[in-house]
This record gives C-alpha cells, sequence and structure tokens, in this order.
C-alpha cells in the first residue's frame, strides 16, 4: 500500500530449516536474474513438472520476468538463499501474482518451488505463511493455487498452513484450492 512505510521490496528474513541450516528468504530482486537460472538447472525434472505442468528446459521467461515487477501489490516474490555476496544462491522461492479484483478484494495465484535437497525442511511452510502476511498487508484477500493431485507434500502444506479452504475442487488431475486470506 502506498502509505505503508514499510518498503517489502525490502523484505529479508534470516530462518533455520528442520536441520538447522541457516538460510536467508527475502524479497526477490531484479539481480537475481543468473541466481534464479542457476537454481533453475540444478532442478529435477520431477520438480520443474509439479511446478510448471510441463516438462520445460529453461526457466519460462514469464516466471523469470515476474522479479522486475515486484512491488507486492500486484506481484509478490521472495527467494530462500545459503550463503551470502557472490557465493549467494537461490535454494527455493515462492510468489504471487494478482489475477483478480472484484468488490472482496484482490485474488492472487500463489506457486513454490525448492530444490530437492531442501524439500520436506518446512520452506514452503515457511514461505506460505510470510506470503500470507504480505499479501494481506497488500490488500490481497485470497490465494488461488493449481497443485497436482500427486503432490501430496505441497497439497499438506495447504492443508496444515491455518488458512480456510474457501473451494477445492479436481479437475484433470490438479487440486485447484481457494484460501481466504481475511481472517489474520
Amino acid at each position: 500500500m502506498s502509505d505503508d512505510p514499510v518498503d517489502d521490496r525490502r523484505f529479508s528474513l534470516a530462518s533455520k530449516l528442520r536441520n538447522g541450516t541457516p538460510v536467508t528468504i527475502r524479497a526477490a530482486r531484479a539481480d537475481d536474474r543468473e541466481r534464479l537460472v542457476a537454481a533453475f538447472r540444478k532442478l529435477e525434472p520431477g520438480t520443474i513438472y509439479t511446478r510448471f505442468f510441463s516438462f520445460v528446459r529453461e526457466i519460462p521467461a514469464q516466471a523469470l520476468g515476474l522479479i522486475e515487477a515486484v512491488d507486492f501489490d500486484t506481484v509478490g516474490a521472495l527467494v530462500v538463499t545459503l550463503g551470502a555476496g557472490d557465493d549467494e544462491a537461490v535454494i527455493g522461492g515462492a510468489s504471487y501474482v494478482v489475477c483478480e479484483r472484484d468488490a472482496g478484494g484482490k485474488t492472487a495465484e500463489v506457486a513454490f518451488t525448492i530444490e530437492e535437497d531442501y524439500q520436506g525442511q518446512g520452506l514452503a511452510s515457511q514461505l506460505l505463511a510470510l506470503l500470507t502476511a504480505l499479501a494481506r498487508r497488500h490488500g490481497i484477500t485470497r490465494f488461488v493455487a493449481d497443485v497436482l493431485e500427486g503432490n501430496r507434500p505441497m497439497l499438506s502444506v495447504f492443508e496444515r498452513c491455518g488458512l480456510p479452504t474457501m473451494q477445492r475442487r479436481s479437475e484433470g488431475g490438479v487440486v485447484h484450492l481457494t484460501l481466504d486470506l481475511g481472517a489474520g
């Protein structure tokens, strides 16, 4: 929100994985482009498929372009990094993009990618909680997500997040979720 003195584009939080590994969760920046390309190239095909619902060889230009548009009013993106400076490496991330506006507020589509070596360490849950807080601050009232039916870990993250599910529908092997961010 323009009257909010906090600039969420500068958001940064020191955190730890379940195994004790220190990480930084911060707002994605334009200078993350090469780190994101490098992170994508390390992903296994199965992880790419669960994120993009198809096998792609390079990170889609539209996904990469989101980092240029991060304002948290219409596009929010967080990355999880190890190291610092020239040694900083992206190991995961989450984003939302506003896809609908109505009298009830703004709806944003949310998506996650965690590098395989760091899955099961609580990152998706942390990212969802942080994105929820940021989205609320910027007037977003609902998240929508499409998750492959076979992606039980991600479905579990949504089930355990504490947000009310307004709608859950399965179609063609994809679970479409609508989550209410109003309570908080």
